[in-house]
């Protein structure tokens, strides 16, 4: 009798996916919920004087770019990839537990030393969504990043995930392009500044390579070769 053939990447992913979908989908829509409102808080009522990030010679070079305005909101659906590929409960927590250390680690630097982008940047009215984006997300908490920070963190995670569950080169390459259109959005639509960028993937940096290191059961690596049957 033949052995059984070994599940595909597609499958592995679809497992992946399917398991604690519901506590994943609440968890991460509570998490960024809790996350927003101290990070408005301290937008809207910083405790120490307001630093001016400087500018560039490259934030000079980078031209005003509407069109993505989309892929900065994508971010929003991004977050959601790294924690829905989680595939036991124990990995899912601890997943949870490292990014809200990097946002306390966020929230506690715009506490101590709160930043705002330069007011010179471009006249936004008439552009569809920058009205109601200047009006939620004002320039302030700019440095560190923190869209980068969390799609810094989420990218290196994805790729992990994804190369666990042997998936192909072209939908690495798709995260980390996904990843780099997120960050240069942030300067494209002037929502940020460089320095902030930089920041900000330091911070996703520092967290996610030791979150990475110290992991329930390494991800699940006995799972990564022997997945055993696809079941829910």
């Amino acid at each position: 009798m033949p052995p059984p053939l070994s599940p595909t990447w597609t499958a592995t992913i679809g497992l992946r996916m399917r398991r604690h979908l519901a506590l994943k989908l609440i968890g991460t829509t509570a998490f960024t919920w809790v996350f927003f409102i101290g990070y408005f808080h301290l937008l809207r009522h910083p405790v120490h004087a307001v630093t001016v990030m400087p500018l560039t010679a490259l934030d000079q070079l980078i031209p005003f770019q509407p069109p993505l305005l989309g892929i900065y909101l994508s971010l929003w659906f991004y977050v959601g990839i790294a924690p829905g590929l989680q595939l036991t409960f124990v990995e899912l927590l601890a997943y949870g537990l490292w990014i809200g250390a990097l946002c306390l680690t966020g929230l506690a630097l715009f506490h101590f030393w709160p930043t705002e982008i330069p007011p010179l940047m471009p006249h936004t009215a008439g552009f569809v969504g920058f009205d109601v984006l200047r009006g939620v997300d004002a320039a302030g908490n700019a440095c560190p990043s923190m869209h980068v920070a969390v799609a810094m963190f989420s990218a290196i995670w994805i790729d992990v995930l994804m190369r666990l569950s042997q998936v192909p080169a072209w939908p690495r390459l798709l995260n980390a392009a996904w990843f780099l259109a997120i960050a240069y959005s942030t300067l494209a639509i002037k929502q940020h500044v460089v320095l902030d960028v930089l920041a900000g993937a330091l911070l996703g940096i520092a967290f996610a390579l030791p979150a990475l290191h110290w992991r329930p059961g390494r991800i699940s690596s006995k799972f990564a070769n022997d997945p055993g049957p696809l079941t829910p």
